[in-house]
């Protein structure tokens, strides 16, 4: 079993699991929500991050201990540890942040000091509008052109992935402040509500059909390394997330792939085109 994908540390296991793997308990979990900004998603407790959780998204709890909490994320069954005072009370959200980022308010008036910022993709469930402002049930404001409805995804990943233009490259990045390749694979079709898993090697399993290397690129293709993804914005270019440029980068695809294997990493060894 993957163990990004299996809820279980060996002292506790999720009840699914009983009957398949060894544990010391079997619980069914409690449903919790990120209340900060940003969240690392930890391998063990403040160790190796694998990846991060936004505000207002869902994990499942089956251990809190020591001050961290082994959670499975719902958007994508990745499994590990959060900081428990990460950790709020669920909500059913309503929005989601559409642009790159915002910031919640105490009050619906940009010059007071605000409370905290939220990358795109934070999830709100938003109560009644102010003005300019929509209110949160926490008593929070946000400007009403920074989020939409979270029923009405957006339609085109690669649209997604180009508002991140110039984002910092961040291993295990999942927010505005900081992405990974396979972060902003995750993003870009997350928001157009196209399930993708949290790392390149699941996302090249799971993502699409595969198309021969002489089928020239269309918007929104993939191509897979060993341990890297990028989109096509067309025929000729990707935009990726990668440590080369320390950033999310437009680069040539002929150019991206010859000083990937040049550089050691080898050659593309996935291309992947979801269906139209």
């Amino acid at each position: 079993m993957d163990r990004r994908l299996t809820p279980t540390n060996g002292r506790v296991a999720a009840a699914r699991l009983q009957g398949r793997i060894e544990a010391e308990r079997y619980v069914e979990g409690e449903v919790r929500q990120i209340g900060v900004p940003v969240a690392n998603l930890w391998r063990t407790p403040g160790d190796a991050r694998d990846r991060q959780l936004l505000f207002g998204e869902q994990v499942i709890v089956y251990e809190a201990r020591d001050g961290f909490a082994f959670v499975e994320a719902k958007r994508d069954g990745y499994v590990g540890y959060v900081e428990a005072g990460a950790l709020g009370d669920p909500g059913d959200a309503t929005h989601i942040v559409s642009v790159p980022a915002t910031h919640l308010y105490p009050a619906p008036d940009m010059k007071r000091t605000e409370v905290m910022p939220l990358s795109f993709g934070a999830r709100l469930r938003i109560v009644s509008a102010s003005g300019a402002f929509f209110e949160t049930d926490q008593g929070y404001f946000v400007p009403k052109p920074h989020i939409r409805p979270a029923n009405r995804p957006f339609t085109d990943p690669t649209t997604v992935a180009q508002l991140f233009f110039g984002t910092p490259y961040l291993w295990g990045g999942n927010a505005v402040w900081g992405l990974d390749c396979s972060g902003l694979v995750q993003a870009a079709h997350l928001a157009c509500h196209i399930p993708c898993p949290g790392d390149s090697d699941m996302q090249m399993a799971s993502l699409g059909e595969p198309f021969g290397d002489n089928v020239p690129l269309q918007r929104g293709d993939m191509l897979f390394w060993d341990g890297h993804v990028a989109l096509a914005v067309d025929a000729n270019t990707l935009i990726h997330a990668n440590a080369h440029h320390m950033a999310v980068a437009y680069e040539p695809a002929l150019e991206a792939i010859t000083r990937i294997e040049e550089g050691g990493d080898g050659p593309v060894i996935g291309r992947k085109r979801l269906s139209r």
